[in-house]
């Protein structure tokens, strides 16, 4: 009995979703770049703060389907580097935050790799706390350059320098 006890008592609090949302915004002049993603794995750890987040970068789904093809051959290079991986924390975690219902602001920093390379992000972020679970938003920027993304002389004015990444998760409690 003890045992089972001290196993259930091991076992973290998370909260999990397999149908997060992540989509990406490029703006210039010449052309807006958008994709987004709803296949996007995510856990949150209720005890710690800990956070995962992981994605296919073919799932990303773009309007024109000429733009997802350069986007995954000549970009991301999306064989070589399949997926995009963020591990963080919640910054000041208390796990009272997860049983409190209500709009929390939150401060998110953690590394992500995307194409071979890793970069810390830090970001603001929301997590709205119901009976249903944890929905966590957030939105920030990403620069190509700083992931080895090369762009052509040939198409550089259409994409912009800095990316905007906008994630929305509806975690539940596993």
């Amino acid at each position: 009995m003890l045992l089972m006890l001290g196993c259930t008592a091991l076992q973290a609090q998370k909260y999990m979703t397999k149908t997060g949302y992540i989509k990406f915004y490029s703006h210039s002049p010449i052309e807006d770049i958008e994709a987004e993603n709803e296949e996007v794995a995510a856990i949150l750890n209720g005890e710690t703060g800990a956070l995962t987040f992981a994605l296919l970068i073919k799932s990303f789904e773009f309007e024109k389907a000429l733009m997802q093809e350069h986007f995954n051959e000549n970009y991301l290079e999306s064989d070589e580097y399949p997926k995009a991986i963020f591990k963080g924390q919640i910054k000041d975690f208390s796990s009272k935050l997860v049983k409190e219902e209500g709009e929390h602001k939150v401060n998110v920093t953690g590394e992500l790799t995307l194409h071979g390379e890793t970069n810390t992000i830090n970001a603001s972020a929301t997590l709205t706390v119901s009976k249903d679970g944890v929905l966590g938003a957030t939105q920030f920027i990403v620069k190509p350059e700083d992931y080895r993304i090369r762009i052509p002389n040939a198409v550089r004015n259409n994409i912009a320098k800095e990316i905007e990444v906008t994630v929305r998760v509806d975690l539940q409690e596993r």
